[in-house]
């Protein structure tokens, strides 16, 4: 492509924002820098958008997400769905504009837009799909992403992120638009006085935590919830309104909770911390600073678009431990079973559902309890369509619990992706639960550990930026494919998995596990949001010392994979 000739169109015809095309006039004269922004089309998947915001056709902008809206106006139209759309957005930088950029496209095609007005969690948008009865959603978000992010994920009318056929063809309809011309543009004041664009209503958000509320598996004065004492940090993001509604209905006194300060108001620069991810600990550091002063019996942390929740507990010796995504999930899961059990209420046939990344330790805490435990292919959309799936065959109520590594966890089937004001209500039961017997949730991690064993799993990447970058990724993939391991750290790779074939009814993914000798499992994938290539290891161990030795060989021989 001549990027020369792109830049100049765009120079000429980009000027409803004028920041754009300020961005471009300073990088004209760099070649490198004018191709990164013109070389591809930003990429559409079943994760929608997501990219750096900026000026041109590789990054988020007000034409990028035109174009993208004109092309899921185009495929509604042609469908038999509603011709309505549910529109949110958290604090990401230019999140509001974007949803109303969104909203002026569907209007002007004929379809009903519906937007919160005001940021709120992704999991109330699932939620306002089927709420409001809509054909599709969107939420304007990039999830746990570096501030220089936004996105634009896509839902169903399940209240799911779209399928990979849905995202194809709304993909097709995106190649054939031009991002100037090809848009279809309505006047946002017109549109709202006209009914065309509505503000959705408190009763929706209203009905999103009553629906959350009633899957608690406690309740009133005996749960002991209402002497938690709580720190809580939204990350700067959206999720603080509908976390402090819950919180309220559960009956924990707002005095017990603490919310970090620097980390309160929605602020998508997130300026205490580059990555407000609360997998990580640097986003989670002021709350726990913040604990050595208030000692909580929980810090809590949700990302900028309250769909994961980080946690740390009391470790006994005056500080706090960080609980990782394997250990929240199955310690919920254990929760949830042994509720089920001494209450009566574990459905026939019980379903849970995780994903093939996530913690061999879900295995044998399903087989005691006689759960059916289904495995997905990474990304929370597929969990919610085994939820879907069950609730078409009328057995809806098999369904008791879904969560991935990556912090997401869900008890329900009242949204169809992972809910972190759904997870902050599981971890206070939870922890109310254990207070009653004079133990900490560290106490409990530890005794489901000494039962099944010390499972211990990390999380590596390798980043391949710039313009050559998805062509290192997949020669990477390629390579290993080509020429697969026949040791990984000494241990003998017992079996090799590509999924990139299909794997037990899975859809094709473009992901490679290697089983090994001695119970370590190594899975590499590319990431299917971020430049980077993922690998997720996993071991056993007699003792939490033995499962720390088994994993610094399973990491320096993984990593040199990548080198």
């Amino acid at each position: 492509m001549e990027y020369q000739a792109e830049l100049a169109r765009w120079l000429a015809r980009a000027t409803d924002d004028p920041g754009l095309a300020a961005e471009l006039r300073a990088v004209r004269g760099d070649p490198a820098a004018v191709a990164d922004r013109f070389y591809r089309d930003l990429g559409f998947g079943t994760g929608g958008l997501r990219g750096v915001l900026g000026a041109g056709a590789n990054r988020m902008n007000i034409y990028t997400v035109r174009r993208a809206t004109q092309g899921l106006a185009g495929y509604l139209a042609a469908s038999g769905l509603p011709k309505r759309v549910a529109i949110a957005h958290d604090s990401r930088i230019k999140g509001g504009l974007f949803a109303k950029e969104a909203a002026r496209v569907l209007a002007a095609n004929g379809i009903t837009a519906y937007l919160y007005p005001r940021l709120e969690p992704t999991p109330a948008l699932s939620w306002a799909v089927r709420y409001l009865g809509c054909g599709a959603g969107i939420c304007i978000t990039a999830s746990h992403n570096p501030a220089q992010y936004n996105g634009y994920k896509v839902y169903g009318a399940d209240g799911c992120q779209i399928t990979p056929r849905a995202a194809d063809a709304i993909q097709a309809r995106i190649r054939a638009t031009d991002c100037f011309d090809g848009v279809r543009l309505a006047d946002y004041a017109a549109a709202l006085a006209a009914g065309r664009i509505r503000m959705i209503g408190e009763e929706c958000l209203d009905a999103f935590i009553d629906a959350v509320l009633a899957l608690r598996s406690q309740a009133g004065p005996g749960s002991g919830v209402s002497r938690l004492r709580l720190v809580y940090t939204p990350l700067n993001g959206s999720g603080l309104e509908c976390v402090q509604k819950l919180l309220a209905k559960m009956g924990v006194p707002s005095e017990n909770i603490t919310v970090v300060p620097a980390q309160q108001e929605p602020d998508g620069h997130f300026p205490t911390c580059p990555y407000p991810n609360p997998e990580l600990r640097e986003a989670m550091e002021e709350g726990l600073r913040l604990c050595g002063t208030v000692h909580p019996d929980l810090l809590l942390g949700t990302d900028p678009d309250c769909d994961r929740m980080g946690a740390a507990v009391p470790d006994g010796q005056g500080g706090y431990r960080l609980l990782t995504g394997n250990e929240m999930g199955v310690l919920l899961f254990d929760y949830l079973c042994r509720i089920r059990w001494q209450k009566g209420s574990m459905p026939q046939n019980p379903v849970a559902v995780t994903t093939i990344v996530s913690t061999d330790m879900a295995g044998p805490v399903a087989q005691k309890y006689g759960v059916e435990l289904r495995r997905t292919l990474t990304g929370f959309k597929y969990i919610g369509e085994q939820i879907g799936l069950l609730e078409a065959e009328g057995q809806a109520g098999r369904y008791i619990f879904g969560f991935e590594e990556s912090y997401g966890y869900l008890s329900g089937g009242h949204v169809r992706d992972k809910d972190a004001v759904n997870a902050v209500m599981l971890a206070c039961e939870c922890a109310a639960f254990y207070a009653g017997q004079g133990k900490s949730l560290l106490d409990a991690v530890n005794g489901l550990y000494a039962e099944y064993g010390w499972y211990k799993n990390e999380l590596h990447s390798k980043a391949f930026e710039g313009q050559n970058g998805m062509r290192a990724m997949q020669a990477l993939m390629e390579a290993l494919r080509k020429t697969p391991p026949a040791a990984i750290a000494g241990c003998a790779v017992e079996r090799a998995v590509d999924y990139r074939a299909g794997v037990a009814g899975l859809p094709p993914a473009d992901v490679l596990e290697y089983r090994l000798a001695g119970g370590g499992k190594l899975l590499i994938r590319p990431s299917g949001t971020e430049p980077k290539v993922k690998l997720y290891l996993s071991v056993r161990g007699a003792s939490e010392e033995d499962a720390a030795a088994k994993m610094a060989a399973l990491r320096e021989g993984a990593l040199g994979l990548l080198r």
